[in-house]
């Protein structure tokens, strides 16, 4: 299993977790509703229920995300090694290293760090089109391009 195919597992991990999260929160949401019994206090009791519906459309918009994310995953192809930063590329800069995937976290192995940015992130905005050895502008610091894989 290469790095790459690792990295693409962890992104794979990170938004199955997530999704399994939400999942178990809208079952908890959704039990909270059924239980509500209407008492004396019918303020509260509607009160009550239009929290829990602000919570269930607070998780819907964080599920909508989450597919948004697993269609740009579906769309990382490891097997391509383009010369130029793309969606699925693994970039070391001077400064740190890159999986151009989804916002999922740090991906440990060994003694490296690889951060899994978005393309939409501004270090992925910065690296996208670039190539191994080209110098770009992160933070109003100039970094250099080590290697695209």
């Amino acid at each position: 299993m290469t790095i790459k195919d690792k990295l693409l597992q962890f992104c794979w991990d990170h938004v199955n977790e997530k999704m399994e999260n939400l999942q178990k929160r809208s079952s908890a949401l959704q039990e909270s509703l059924n239980s509500e019994t209407k008492s004396s206090a019918g303020d509260k009791h509607e009160t009550g229920r239009a929290m829990v519906q602000l919570e269930q459309e607070k998780l819907g918009r964080q599920l909508y995300d989450l597919e948004d994310m697993k269609r740009l995953l579906q769309k990382v192809d490891i097997t391509k090694n383009p010369h130029k930063i793309a969606l699925g590329s693994l970039v070391k800069t001077s400064s740190a290293n890159y999986f151009i995937s989804i916002s999922a976290g740090e991906f440990k192995t060994n003694d490296t760090s690889i951060f899994c940015v978005s393309p939409s992130s501004p270090i992925s905005k910065a690296l996208l089109g670039k190539e191994t050895d080209n110098v770009f502008m992160f933070n109003s610091v100039q970094k250099k391009i080590l290697d695209v894989s």
